[in-house]
């Protein structure tokens, strides 16, 4: 893995909101799996692998002329790409609470210290969804309940729900390095509670949770929300986010029809994590 070349694009945003989330959304569908957001805009990697000069031609908002986007790409090895995050990746404190770090950073005084090594993962907490997420889980209790975080990225959820005692988690997620990073952070917080699986929803033949955390984009949300269902115990939480203020209705229509009801949303700059009780 340590031979891994990415392809770096590096957009230069005018106006940074909403247009670098709108940015990030749609990179990600095109297959994008890291972002390093800044003061100019965003840094987005795909594996050389994975791409080709057509691979950002069906991004929307670079042609729409509400936004003055401009970018340029490079090849990158893996290497110096984490010394590119280490470079921006700065403690987050979440309702001073929960504090997410890197192993560099000073350790803090609060309840729950995450220390994460991203990579090329996703899921530092900088991110609205995740930021989000996070609040939710700090907000109830987990306590002898089994756990699945799905699209699980650097597991940074699933280390939360594990220090807040829960007691079995899965934690999936497709994409090779956000599993095997997964992996590294969970024996780096020591919860020996979480196992994580490469793979997708097809995972999900007879398990049975209280709890299912699944933040994604919308549209996988919207075909796996029938399987997340059927994975509920009965009163069990549902809570998903990666997607924007507008797609609440279908989202939430989704989840009617497989009796899972909406409760409760938290919403930041556009993005919207909610919780759905079966």
């Amino acid at each position: 893995m340590s031979n891994t070349i990415y392809i770096e694009y590096n957009f230069k945003i005018l106006q940074l909101q909403p247009a670098s989330d709108i940015l990030i959304a749609e990179l990600g569908e095109a297959g994008f799996e890291s972002f390093v957001e800044n003061e100019e805009g965003v840094l987005a990697y795909i594996q050389k692998t994975d791409w080709n000069t057509a691979s950002i031609e069906n991004i929307n908002i670079l042609s729409n002329d509400l936004f003055k986007i401009e970018y340029q790409f490079k090849e990158i090895e893996q290497e110096n790409w984490n010394a590119t995050w280490e470079q921006n990746f700065n403690p987050i404190q979440v309702d001073g609470k929960c504090v997410v770090r890197a192993p560099f950073h000073d350790k803090p005084k609060v309840e729950f210290d995450i220390v994460i090594e991203p990579k090329m993962s996703f899921g530092t907490g900088h991110h609205e969804t995740t930021h989000m997420m996070l609040q939710h889980i700090l907000n109830h209790d987990f306590e002898g309940k089994s756990v699945l975080d799905m699209g699980c990225g650097t597991g940074i959820l699933a280390i939360l729900t594990a220090m807040k005692d829960a007691d079995k988690i899965d934690a999936i997620d497709i994409d090779d390095w956000c599993y095997l990073n997964a992996k590294e952070n969970v024996v780096r917080n020591n919860c020996e509670q979480v196992n994580v699986y490469k793979g997708d929803s097809s995972l999900l033949v007879d398990q049975k949770y209280d709890v299912i955390i699944a933040n994604i984009n919308r549209n996988i949300l919207v075909t796996d929300i029938p399987k997340y269902a059927q994975c509920l115990n009965k009163n069990g939480m549902l809570f998903l986010s990666g997607f924007y203020v507008e797609d609440i209705l279908l989202i939430s229509s989704k989840c009617n029809e497989v009796a899972l009801k909406f409760e409760k949303k938290i919403e930041k700059n556009n993005w919207i994590a909610a919780k759905y009780v079966f």
